[in-house]
């Protein structure tokens, strides 16, 4: 019988899956694009239909449908597996584990809680009609699951028992406390947003303070909002709220819209702009601006669009994040407007109280985000230009440096002159010492880039190795000599046995599951084993070639020649090795 993988391969084309992400032309036999994992202007992203496969001539990103939903979306095998059996009309119900992973239990805690707050909604008479009167339709109550959490100290953690889940689980799902007196819920007495991954499985939960008298009343002494920490299946950085049910409109509609909390998302989607995802309940970065965190959520909506609208609160508290955000997102090459929000209205409110059109006005009307913050400056000291001069110099200069065009900064700079009557060169100047004082931070980001798509790739074929190792350890008659295969993957990452083992033994049964489903008796896994282990000796290579780089950077920028002509045979040797791989492919 074949396996899922299979059936779902034989009901959706490779070209069919690609092209519902990126556009695709066609080249022959084949079809060309633009590549979605790394910066390029000419297409070198190829798809070829016989192969069923895709391989880009840039980065050297290949795989089939399953590793480019994978990558492209963040997800994980199973959330892969998920979202394109949905879509092919697989089952996938006969494929269960008696013995779940780690992750695959806390997934399944988590829809139950859903399920639970949902439920608790349906019986609160008094937050339902809260919700309704800030706009909320039952369909969107519905959709976006919102429910509600008693104001009870244990409530859902006897729930979550009473349906044999473990302490530990409920824990590691970020739901539960512990004290001296035992186990309490987290989330008391709040109306609550699940946050979803790009396949649709909840991931954590934000909550809104609800009390007795309103949730607006002033009395409350609790935090406004409240959200899930961190848990093995949550990072706050690497999603948004929404975004499993905005990304086809995003790809459709070629812009995203970022709002700040889960009200101004719920109104958006409700009022049409269904390409709309919040910040609230995720993170963008911390006050030093993480990179590695920024370009998980921002990289994958850049995927589906470089064009974004920001369009947070009026208030200052508002402005700070819609720029910190801006900032970001210009950093990553994407065209950055801002919502025109007139002052004292948050999107939520503009849509309840002045109508859909009035939010239809603020995005068509939107200014790119440094023509914004001119007129702000411009408006703020109207009668003293010197001030202007100076807001300038440390609040739009910055932006107008983290554009990656020259040819952009130029239009920008003119703009600037022709509003202000300052002389270009003067703010040629100007930028020319900000770039000076802020381009670490512009190298950083490249490389945190370069290094994520590297390491995404290296790891995800150790991960597949490692799924068919154990899965053939537990097997009565193993197709390969696994300890042979443990071995062949110890010498190229260069670490011991009990060391990979260690590293992937918590994942242990969703590996094995992994290998379970996609391969079926008919596959040559000795062969499809050679060549994961050509990928990964290449990968783990091209990863050390980007860190001697590096290094020949520093050394050449310090006028260092010996140190530089030695990095430089390594480089060589390096390179010669993967083209001995290369080779080896051919020759086989």
């Amino acid at each position: 019988m074949n396996s899922p993988v299979q059936k779902i391969k034989e009901r959706l084309s490779i070209e069919e899956v690609v092209s519902s992400y990126i556009k695709l032309e066609k080249s022959g036999a084949n079809f060309k694009a633009r590549c979605p994992f790394h910066n390029e202007k000419t297409p070198s992203f190829y798809v070829s239909p016989d192969r069923e496969s895709y391989y880009c001539f840039g980065c050297s990103a290949k795989g089939d449908i399953f590793t480019f939903v994978e990558e492209f979306e963040g997800l994980d095998f199973k959330g892969a597996l998920k979202l394109l059996a949905e879509r092919a009309g697989v089952p996938l119900e006969g494929y269960n584990k008696e013995v779940e992973s780690e992750k695959e239990r806390l997934y399944r805690v988590m829809e139950e809680a859903t399920k639970y707050f949902s439920k608790n909604l349906t019986e609160n008479q008094q937050v339902l009609s809260y919700l309704k009167n800030r706009g909320l339709q039952n369909e969107s109550i519905k959709d976006f699951r919102i429910g509600f959490a008693k104001n009870d100290w244990r409530e859902l953690y006897n729930y979550l028992k009473n349906k044999n889940f473990n302490d530990k689980d409920i824990e590691l799902a970020g739901l539960i406390k512990s004290s001296e007196k035992g186990f309490y819920d987290r989330f008391r007495g709040r109306i609550i947003f699940p946050i979803a991954d790009s396949s649709g499985r909840v991931i954590a939960f934000s909550g809104r303070i609800f009390d007795d008298l309103s949730a607006d009343s002033g009395q409350i002494t609790q935090a406004k909002y409240l959200n899930s920490p961190e848990t093995p299946i949550f990072n706050k950085s690497s999603v948004f709220f929404g975004i499993d049910k905005a990304k086809d409109s995003i790809r459709k509609n070629n812009f995203s819209i970022l709002v700040e909390g889960q009200m101004d998302l719920v109104l958006s989607h409700q009022a049409g702009f269904k390409n709309t995802i919040a910040s609230s309940g995720t993170a963008l970065s911390d006050s030093t601006i993480s990179k590695e965190n920024v370009i998980s959520n921002l990289g994958l909506v850049l995927r589906l669009s470089d064009n974004i609208v920001l369009a947070f609160d009026s208030d200052k508290a508002g402005e700070k994040a819609s720029f910190r955000a801006g900032r970001i997102a210009l950093s990553l090459g994407m065209d950055v407007k801002v919502a025109m929000i007139p002052e004292g209205f948050d999107p939520a409110d503009l849509i309840s109280k002045q109508g859909v059109e009035a939010w239809k006005s603020a995005i068509r009307n939107s200014k790119h985000l440094i023509e914004f913050l001119l007129d702000k400056a411009l408006k703020k000291n109207i009668d003293d230009m010197r001030k202007v001069g100076r807001e300038i110099q440390e609040n739009i200069l910055p932006f107008i440096n983290a554009l990656d065009s020259s040819i952009e900064k130029m239009h920008f700079i003119k703009k600037i002159s022709d509003k202000t009557q300052i002389p270009e060169k003067a703010l040629q100047d100007d930028l020319k010492k900000v770039e000076k004082e802020m381009n670490f931070e512009k190298v950083e980001i490249s490389n945190v880039i370069n290094v994520k798509n590297k390491v995404f790739r290296k790891d995800y074929i150790e991960r597949r190795l490692m799924g068919v190792i154990f899965w053939q350890q537990k097997v009565p008659n193993p197709k390969i000599e696994t300890n042979k295969i443990l071995q062949d993957l110890t010498d190229i990452l260069k670490i011991s046995k009990e060391e990979i083992i260690e590293k992937n033994k918590n994942d242990k049964e969703g590996l094995i599951y992994e290998a379970e489903v996609f391969y079926d008796e008919n596959v040559n896994l000795e062969q499809d084993i050679q060549e994961l282990l050509f990928n990964l000796k290449e990968e783990f290579l091209k990863e050390e070639l980007f860190k001697k780089m590096q290094e020949l950077n520093l050394y050449e920028n310090n006028k260092d020649r010996e140190k530089s002509n030695q990095i430089l045979k390594e480089i060589s040797e390096i390179n010669k090795k993967i083209q001995e791989i290369k080779n080896g492919r051919l020759n086989k």
